[in-house]
């Protein structure tokens, strides 16, 4: 899990929730099924008219990327680099064929596919910087789907909130219920706030910082391959995939000397 996301939600809502009670509210003021229908539904129907259903299932399968440390690893990604660049010394890049079937990562294994495929160069580099290109088109909407997310929920609170009004003012004959319609109607908009400002926005945020971290290591991984088909001392090919990494993508860069 990744501590900030987690520890950053409770403490989001411990605190709202803490300041409720400390003001003699209970948590079955906010616990309205209704408001919390009108808000969410209204919000992903929003969503759903802003962006292709394929882009909003792809968000919403992304969004564990918020609440979990990233798979991929700069560290193990020049690792493996480098041990490709030594047997392409020893044995040709022509041996690095066997290794392929091994390869999970789907950038990397297309990159030395072409390259064990005795493609230059120069036209390796080209075609996999289209790939990026397009990779960093589509990745980009998916933070998007939940920026225009946060951007909807409030605004579908507010009609929450109006819609509840409308209902306590169809009663202004039952006095000793108005105040308590009033308070319960703008629950919707404090859902609609909340989700916006404690998950939805935070989430577009982080699911940005972890797609630039994969964007990054593709460069990477596209300069070290490129460089192994150069034929690069695999020693010379380390240190320069290593200024790549920061201190985010690498707890050990500033360890040796790799933060600037």
């Amino acid at each position: 899990m990744d501590k900030a996301t987690l520890g950053g939600l409770l403490l989001g809502l411990g605190g709202i929730l803490l300041g409720l009670m400390l003001e003699g509210g209970n948590l079955g003021q906010v616990l309205q099924p209704t408001a919390a229908m009108i808000v969410f539904g209204g919000t992903m129907g929003a969503v759903l008219i802003n962006f292709p259903l394929p882009v909003v299932i792809k968000a919403l399968r992304r969004l564990a990327n918020v609440f979990l440390e990233p798979n991929q690893n700069g560290r193990s990604t020049i690792d493996a680099l480098v041990k490709y660049a030594n047997q392409a010394r020893r044995e040709g890049v022509v041996s690095l064929d066997r290794e392929l079937p091994n390869i999970q990562e789907p950038f990397l294994r297309r990159s030395l596919m072409l390259a064990v495929d005795g493609t230059e160069p120069q036209e390796l580099r080209k075609i996999m910087e289209l790939e990026l290109d397009n990779l960093e088109e589509r990745e980009e909407k998916l933070s998007q789907v939940f920026e225009s997310a946060g951007g909807f929920s409030p605004t579908i609170g507010i009609i929450g909130a109006v819609l509840g009004l409308i209902q306590v003012m169809q009663h202004l004959d039952k006095i000793d219920e108005v105040g308590r319609g009033i308070a319960v109607a703008f629950v919707a908009t404090i859902y609609g706030v909340g989700a916006a400002n404690l998950l939805l926005l935070p989430a577009a945020g982080k699911l940005k910082i972890r797609i630039r971290e994969e964007q990054v290591i593709r460069e990477m991984t596209l300069e070290g391959v490129v460089s192994i088909l150069e034929g690069m001392n695999p020693r010379m090919l380390e240190n320069k995939l290593l200024g790549f990494l920061s201190e985010e993508r690498d707890p050990n860069a500033e360890e040796q000397g790799l933060e600037p």
